[in-house]
């Protein structure tokens, strides 16, 4: 199955968000760590879950894509069934 231009950036988007949480909360508990490590702790959940909302959202577009294109196909369906039942 061919997929669009979008999807493909869609697909990019949602591995490089990947990466920049694991590497991101590496790097902010590191960062946060002069202050203990509760405090790092905490900043570095805190920064998975931004991130994770990031990837929430590009899912999201994913879904309703695919919702979109299901809704079209569906669509064709019954308009060549009406175009059936008519004649």
């Amino acid at each position: 199955m061919k997929r669009s231009v979008f999807d493909n950036i869609i697909s990019f988007l949602l591995g490089i968000s990947w990466a920049f949480i694991v590497l991101g909360a590496y790097i902010v508990f590191k960062i946060f760590l002069f202050m203990g490590v509760g405090s790092a702790l905490f900043f570095a959940i805190l920064y998975i879950i931004l991130g994770l909302f990031f990837i929430l959202l590009l899912e999201t577009m994913l879904t309703y894509k695919e919702r979109l294109n299901e809704s079209k196909k569906q669509t064709e369906l019954l308009e060549d069934i009406r175009d059936a039942l008519r004649t």
